[in-house]
């Protein structure tokens, strides 16, 4: 026994419409999270820009210095480099820098001027303050 089965005669247009509906919503939704992510991205490099303008006057450096001065705060804070550029921006309006992230200023500070000035070693280890009265 053969079985025939019939199907509409628009069937295949409607399931490939559907289809092309729902591979085009996944389409929107992938557009949408990439381009709040590059927005998000966007708005944490002008920081970072900002911060960088800051330093370059503040410690007379080049850009490539300035950035990997931020670079360095951020590693030894443990915090992102959009974070530590926004603590400097306010710092600069008046709000007190932290206390780690402003030891983590100093060191980087004291590391810039020991390679401007071609010095190899390595700047002396700050007082802890431990067994200070």
């Amino acid at each position: 026994m053969h079985r025939t089965t019939l199907l509409p005669e628009n069937w295949w247009d409607e399931a490939a419409e559907d289809w092309a509906e729902k591979v085009a919503d996944q389409d929107a939704v992938a557009l949408r999270a990439e381009i709040d992510q590059l927005r998000r991205a966007l708005a944490g490099r002008m920081v970072i820009d900002q911060a960088c303008g800051m330093v370059m006057i503040l410690a007379p450096s080049r850009r490539g210095p300035a950035r990997n001065l931020l670079v360095d705060i951020s590693r030894q804070c443990n915090a992102s480099l959009p974070d530590v550029s926004a603590a400097m921006i306010a710092a600069w309006e008046g709000e007190p820098l932290s206390q780690l992230m402003q030891r983590a200023l100093r060191h980087a500070l004291r590391r810039l001027y020991a390679e401007d000035r071609g010095c190899d070693s390595a700047p002396a280890a700050e007082p802890s303050g431990r067994g200070r009265p």
